[in-house]
């Protein structure tokens, strides 16, 4: 079994987060609920970044950290999405671009895989993630004007697209 380091800890605390985060967005409670639902998934971001620091600077990577780290991201991002389509507050069609560029390139990962390659995370993909979180946070804010949010979605979609491309096109030697 992996070792459960700290890094690995706050991996499983954001997936653990997301069903709070489902029940306090869609399930209000109170006028305070969307505000807890806004405060568990940016925890939850906030644990993104401060594990990859953390396994980085104390040498603490594990395989298990490099396969449920990006995977935890993901669940997270994909949840709220899904969630804020129910809800009306986010296009389908947003969150079809951004779920098929994750299935697309978790494929393409897994075939460069097989064939002993490792393909690391590019600027793209990081802006990508950063847009996403951004879009999800500003909508759960609640007081940005939906024009704002809309611009936000076009934004994300177009990122995430050129993530898609900028890692087929630097890596199509995999095909």
């Amino acid at each position: 079994m992996a070792e459960m380091n700290l890094p690995n800890k706050l991996t499983v605390l954001r997936v653990c987060l997301i069903p709070v985060f489902l029940v306090l967005y869609l399930l209000p409670f109170s006028a305070w609920s969307r505000f807890a639902a806004l405060a568990v998934f940016a925890g939850a971001s906030f644990t993104d970044m401060l594990d990859g620091q953390i396994a980085r600077k104390y040498n603490l990577i594990t395989n298990f950290g490099k396969l449920m780290d990006p995977l935890a991201d993901k669940m997270l991002v994909a949840a709220a999405l899904v969630a804020m389509t129910q809800t009306g507050e986010v296009a389908a069609w947003v969150v079809v671009v951004i779920i098929s560029r994750e299935f697309l390139i978790t494929g393409f990962r897994m075939l460069a895989l097989e064939q002993g390659k490792v393909i690391a995370a590019s600027s793209w993909g990081k802006l990508k993630t950063v847009s996403q979180m951004t879009l999800i946070l500003a909508i759960l804010l609640g007081f940005i004007p939906t024009p704002v949010t809309d611009i936000l979605s076009w934004v994300t979609a177009a990122l995430t697209l050129g993530s898609a491309i900028d890692y087929v096109a630097k890596n199509k030697g995999i095909f």
